[in-house]
């Protein structure tokens, strides 16, 4: 039998988007880990956010992304955890992390669809949060 799930904080559950999105491709990057590591430092939201639960947090979603069901139960867990109002702020935080390597990869471009869809993020709000995100890390 499977351990019961963690319930996740609003903050425990931005985390966790930004986490699946940088592990969606198999390949953890440091830009995307350093992305994660400055919006918990400098977001309001995250302001009185324990950083000591990132660790506990990232395993989670690897484990979960480790059985067959495992991405429906994240969502389901980020849906329990996150407020209505913050789905868009967890798509842009995800967007944020996607984009930071300046490069999106297949995988994170299908997880990004899942958080659309999963968080029913309008889609004229989504292109507009995904363009702001690809401004924010464009280079010369």
């Amino acid at each position: 039998m499977t351990a019961p799930l963690p319930s996740l904080s609003p903050q425990d559950a931005l985390v966790a988007v930004m986490v699946a999105v940088s592990a969606s491709d198999e390949d953890i990057r440091t830009s995307e880990l350093v992305a994660i590591e400055r919006m918990v430092n400098h977001m309001p939201i995250f302001g009185t956010y324990d950083i000591d639960r990132i660790p506990t947090v990232a395993q989670t979603v690897y484990s979960l992304f480790t059985e067959e069901d495992g991405l429906d139960a994240l969502f389901g867990l980020v849906r329990e955890g996150l407020p209505e109002k913050l789905w868009e702020t967890a798509y842009a935080l995800a967007c944020d992390v996607a984009a930071a390597d300046g490069i999106l990869h297949q995988p994170e471009l299908r997880m990004l669809e899942e958080i659309r869809g999963e968080l029913s993020i309008d889609r004229l709000h989504s292109v507009a949060i995904e363009w702001s995100a690809r401004v924010r890390h464009m280079t010369s």
